[in-house]
């Protein structure tokens, strides 16, 4: 639903699907964040619609959704167009009157898993 409001521009729609406190956060090829409110973020998808922009993507998976309480944590493969990067995901939800809304969002570059070695090294003791 996330995937579809927002890649057709539906703006009315898209406002309440997101938290007035969002933080959208990406990851800059310099290894930074850049941090975007949510206006922030509104106004570079209105003004995409605004401009005539073709529809974006929906191409999507949902790799894994954990609840706790009032707060969610949902990690996804994200493709917004063929000339985008993949991108890994991470939606922070919180639960407000009932309906799940995002918090958060943090994309980062999706990983090349051919190549990837893993987040720890590998172990040069055997365990006790």
């Amino acid at each position: 639903m996330l995937a579809d409001t927002g890649s057709h521009y539906r703006m009315d729609e898209m406002e309440a699907l997101y938290t007035e406190d969002l933080g959208f956060l990406v990851l800059t090829p310099q290894g930074e964040i850049a941090r975007f409110s949510k206006s922030e973020m509104m106004a570079e998808f209105r003004s995409r619609r605004d401009a005539g922009e073709a529809p974006l993507s929906t191409e999507q998976r949902i790799l894994h959704i954990e609840e706790q309480g009032d707060e969610a944590t949902a990690i996804l493969f994200r493709r917004m167009s063929r000339n985008a990067d993949p991108a890994l995901y991470e939606l922070r939800l919180r639960r407000k009157g009932g309906k799940w809304l995002v918090a958060g969002e943090t994309v980062m570059p999706w990983p090349d898993l051919a190549h990837a070695k893993g987040f720890l090294p590998p172990r040069t003791v055997a365990p006790a």
